[in-house]
C-alpha cells in the first residue's frame, strides 16, 4: 500500500498529532503537513467539516481524498503490517488494549488537563477541573509503570504504536501537572524512547 503524498491536518502542540509525526519518522513515510489552530476555529468551518464531520485533527488524507479521523485509528492503518503493529491476533489485541487504555484511562486526565493549562492558559474557573483530574491521571502512571516493571514496552520486548499512543502525551505530562519522577519504570521507558534512531521531537511552541 502506497502511502505517498498523505496529507496530516494537525496541530504541532497536540499530542495525538506527534503520535502520526513520530509513527511517520520511524517508519520513513513522507507527508504534507497542514497546520490546524484548533482555538481559532480552524476545525469548525465548513471547508473542514466536510473532511471529517466531527471537527477534530489529527485527520490524515489518502491522495485519493479518503479521509481517515482518530489519531490510533491513523496509527493502525499506517501500521498496518509493519513491526509496529505486526503478530498474530494475540499480539495485535495485545497493542490495541492499551490503546484503548490510552483513550479512556490516560488521556481523559493527563491530556486533558494539558489541554486545560497548556491551550487555556490554566484559568481559574477550570481549578477544580484540574483537581479532579488528578487521581485519574496518577492512575494511569501507576498501571503503566507496573507493566513497564516487567517489560521494556508495553506490547513485551518490541516497541509498538501502543508506545507511541502512550508516549506522546506521557512525555509531557508535567504540562499537565503530573509529576512522573516516582514513576521509574515509565521515566526509563521515557528515556528508552528517546534513544531510539528514528526519534523525532515534539514541536513545542
Amino acid at each position: 500500500m502506497s502511502k505517498d503524498k498523505l496529507k496530516i491536518y494537525g496541530d504541532g502542540r497536540s499530542g495525538n498529532c506527534y503520535k502520526l509525526q513520530l509513527l511517520c519518522a520511524e517508519m520513513n513515510i513522507s507527508f504534507d503537513w497542514i497546520e490546524v489552530d484548533i482555538l481559532a476555529g480552524d476545525t469548525r468551518t465548513p471547508e473542514f467539516l466536510t473532511r471529517n464531520p466531527n471537527g477534530r485533527i489529527p485527520l490524515l488524507e489518502l491522495p485519493d481524498g479518503r479521509h481517515l479521523a482518530e489519531s490510533n485509528a491513523i496509527l493502525c492503518y499506517l501500521a498496518d503490517g509493519s513491526e509496529f503493529f505486526g503478530g498474530d491476533a494475540w499480539d495485535r489485541a495485545n497493542i490495541l488494549q492499551w490503546m484503548f487504555f490510552e483513550q479512556y484511562s490516560h488521556e481523559p486526565y493527563i491530556a486533558t488537563s494539558r489541554f486545560i493549562i497548556k491551550y487555556l492558559g490554566n484559568p481559574p474557573a477550570k481549578q477544580s477541573d484540574l483537581q479532579q483530574k488528578k487521581a485519574g491521571g496518577e492512575s494511569a502512571l501507576q498501571v503503566m509503570d507496573q507493566k513497564l516493571s516487567k517489560s521494556d514496552y508495553f506490547a513485551g520486548d518490541r516497541f509498538t504504536i501502543a508506545d507511541i499512543a502512550l508516549f506522546a502525551y506521557t512525555h509531557v505530562a508535567d504540562e499537565g501537572g503530573f509529576d512522573v519522577s516516582p514513576y521509574s519504570g515509565v521515566v526509563d521507558w521515557i528515556k528508552r524512547i528517546r534513544r531510539r534512531p528514528g526519534f523525532i521531537p515534539m514541536v513545542k511552541k
